[in-house]
């Protein structure tokens, strides 16, 4: 069920009237009714995934009890590793016992000999990944101690399942959204005002921005042999806005659908295309993801508390197991690959050797000047952004001969070729895509772009303007329906 369909606006519709209206105001009851909602929303893709999310809610709320309850260190790590174990051990073989099968097969034929290996055709179960991580992290709390056991197995249900937050995120922990279902929502007009909001431009993002850049992005990537280099430039360009336009949207789609409810959710993207480096780009994307693997990955082998080579050690494990957990492609492997590089480049090179001062100085001056310092942050906005440009090349090719060849192509003396006369660019998707840099960058401050937008004026413009952004996306909105990018992972 796609957050952008008929089906769930009806669905959330029902959800929303039986939760305050018609369940009884009673905590079991609120909680009850959102499980049966999250299977129904989770068994609508396909009912056989449901047996999956009910073994991994079993596993860790018991594997937690356990781990509490041990008398001794040793048993605790037994329990701990069960966990973990059992989690991974279903993760690698939904999402990944195709790909191995299939390097070894070509490594064996590289060899010259006859693979004649069975391949296992395994479906992979969409979210998997996301409430995998969920419960890992809750297990793992509980070892360290940084949280007790909950023995309310409806609220750890929820918390495993609850359904804006199932597919793609945002990755909760358990010390964040565990204590607010165990309390009774009251409703809260101001904080539904404020979902539907996000829930808007989030529907925006998706359908005008995400779907309609997708156009263009799609045929640059196809047909990269034959285009010219300007085209695949604009194509690479156009993803950047495609893959935010869709994640940060479903992010924004399920944040406000948790307020709906009473329930915050963690917030998963502040303005990442308005980071400065690199560095800046990683603490502005997919935050909950990257906040997991610096809590549970990257602090675990030491952080940055250890020497400058094993910290570097420790930068590239996390990089290179992000790429790995998006997908199991050779792809994703370098796309993770090169931003370890790029972010080391940055952290121990252009920062530790003063290189970014002096490049500060020449471009902002010295003196704090505002117009140069405006042209400062446009540099440095706008480098950072082309630079992951280009390094999504290689998490949207489909292999990477793909991406070799699309970046080949680029280098080419038809990149200063009027890109305009592009049939595939559609002529007001630029206008659109001003108008939506313009509002996130005047939100940019606040948890997402129309939290506290146009506030100051009367209430008939600021009406205006929504109804507005609900004319572009009935407009703008593509003919056929397109899933969410990080289903796949």
């Amino acid at each position: 069920m796609l957050f952008h369909t008929q089906n769930f606006a009806f669905f959330l519709t029902a959800v929303f009237l039986l939760f305050w209206f018609l369940v009884p105001k009673k905590l079991t009851a609120q909680n009850v009714l959102l499980i049966a909602a999250s299977y129904v929303f989770y068994g609508f893709w396909d009912v056989r995934f449901l047996v999956l999310l009910c073994l991994s809610t079993l596993i860790d709320f018991f594997t937690g009890l356990q781990i509490h309850a041990a008398s001794n260190e040793q048993n605790r790590k037994r329990w701990l590793w069960l966990s973990i174990v059992l989690n991974f051990g279903l993760l690698a073989y939904f999402k990944y016992v195709n790909f191995f099968i299939d390097n070894v097969i070509n490594l064996l034929q590289n060899m010259g000999f006859t693979a004649n290996l069975a391949f296992v055709n395994v479906l992979l179960p969409v979210g998997i990944s996301f409430y995998t991580f969920h419960g890992i992290s809750y297990v793992i709390d509980i070892y360290y101690k940084r949280i007790e056991p909950t023995r309310d197995f409806v609220a750890y249900a929820l918390f495993v399942s609850f359904f804006p937050l199932l597919v793609a995120g945002p990755i909760e922990r358990a010390n964040h959204l565990l204590p607010q279902l165990k309390q009774l929502r009251k409703f809260d007009y101001s904080e539904a005002v404020l979902g539907l909001k996000q829930i808007l431009w989030g529907l925006f993002k998706k359908m005008v921005i995400a779907d309609n850049c997708m156009v263009l992005v799609d045929h640059a990537f196809a047909y990269h042999n034959t285009l010219p280099a300007s085209t695949l430039a604009m194509g690479a360009i156009f993803f950047s806005f495609q893959i935010y336009g869709d994640f940060s949207g479903y992010s924004d789609i399920a944040i406000g659908t948790g307020r709906l409810f009473g329930i915050e959710l963690l917030k998963n993207f502040s303005f990442p295309y308005f980071a400065h480096s690199i560095a800046d780009f990683w603490k502005r994307w997919h935050i909950s993801l990257t906040s997991w693997f610096r809590d549970y990955l990257f602090l675990p082998l030491g952080g940055s508390k250890v020497s400058t080579w094993l910290s570097m050690r420790n930068v590239l494990v996390v990089f290179l197991v992000s790429g790995f957990w998006h997908g199991a492609s050779w792809t994703f492997v370098v796309w993770g690959l090169l931003n370890a590089l790029f972010y080391l480049f940055y952290i121990n090179v252009y920062t530790r050797f003063g290189m970014a001062k002096r490049v500060y100085n020449l471009v902002g001056g010295s003196r704090h000047v505002a117009w140069r310092l405006a042209i400062w942050e446009g540099v440095s906005i706008l480098s950072t952004f082309l630079l992951m440009s280009f390094l999504w090349i290689f998490f949207r090719a489909e292999n990477l001969g793909e991406a070799f060849s699309f970046i080949k192509h680029i280098c080419h003396s038809s990149l200063f070729s009027n890109v305009l006369a592009e049939p595939k660019l559609n002529a007001y998707i630029l206008p659109l895509l001003v108008f939506f840099l313009w509002v996130e960058w005047q939100g940019r401050q606040a948890q997402f772009a129309l939290q506290y937008f146009m506030q100051a004026y009367p209430k008939p413009l600021r009406w205006g303007f929504y109804g507005m952004l609900v004319f572009l996306i009935g407009m703008y909105m593509t003919v056929e329906t397109s899933p969410f990018i990080y289903f796949q992972f």
